[in-house]
């Protein structure tokens, strides 16, 4: 319990400063410790209200709504599908997923650093991009390989990048909430720890931003890449190995 807080304090500064990150840190962190259906509910209340926040805050620094709309729209769908995933998989082949879904982000992250896609070709691919982000967030608990990815290769500014990840995650959020509830994966007993969680966050987050506007985003980048790699090292550990 005191890693699982520690991480979320963790959590909520990264997000103050960048404006996504929590699910990249927690999820890894607490399937490790416990399991995945339990890291994604937990994190259900920080992703709804949190980014709620973010969204009411950087109200006037969005991408023009239809885009986003369809990019919510097929994230939604994907949700769907990764819940179903989520649901028939058993507990060693949904933290392997999670173990994938950390490599595939650190690969992007380090090959693509310097790839920019322009807003053209961003409409043209923003359907898969939304599917596939909500797919693995569905059944991973983190979008971030597809969805962080694919907006930071259209080099945003930094507020426009915060709220309309924000966007996007509120509208995921809000599909999958109901379709954990409806798989009992989201109990009462889940949804008030998930509320503990939010609390902690939201105590870190102004830290967080404050940081975020004082110190370059790539320290940021850099340690999360280096806590994630050993994170994905152990779950491969111990789900291949050990077991």
């Amino acid at each position: 319990m005191l890693i699982a807080f520690i991480t979320l304090l963790i959590a909520g500064i990264v997000k103050g400063a960048i404006g996504s990150g929590v699910p990249v840190i927690v999820v890894p962190i607490l399937t490790m410790l416990y399991d995945v259906q339990l890291a994604i509910a937990i994190l259900i209340a920080p992703n709804l209200f949190s980014n709620a926040l973010q969204i009411w805050q950087y109200r006037h620094d969005l991408l023009p709504l239809r885009f986003l709309a369809v990019f919510s729209i097929a994230g939604g769908l994907g949700i769907l599908l990764g819940t179903w995933g989520l649901v028939i998989l058993s507990p060693d082949m949904l933290s392997l997923g999670v173990a994938c879904a950390i490599v595939m982000y650190l690969v992007i992250k380090l090959t693509r650093r310097h790839f920019t896609l322009s807003f053209e070709t961003a409409k043209r691919v923003v359907i898969p991009a939304g599917l596939m982000a909500g797919i693995l967030q569905g059944a991973a608990g983190m979008s971030a390989p597809a969805s962080v990815t694919f907006l930071n290769a259209m080099q945003l500014e930094r507020r426009i990048f915060i709220g309309s990840i924000s966007v996007f995650f509120v509208a995921i959020t809000s599909v999958q909430m109901p379709a954990l509830i409806a798989t009992g994966i989201l109990t009462w007993e889940r949804f008030m720890l998930s509320m503990i969680a939010l609390m902690v966050l939201l105590i870190t987050m102004p830290f967080g931003a404050s940081l975020g506007k004082r110190l370059p985003h790539r320290w940021f980048d850099n340690l999360i890449m280096l806590l994630l790699a050993a994170i994905a090292c152990k779950i491969f550990i111990d789900t291949l190995v050990i077991r």
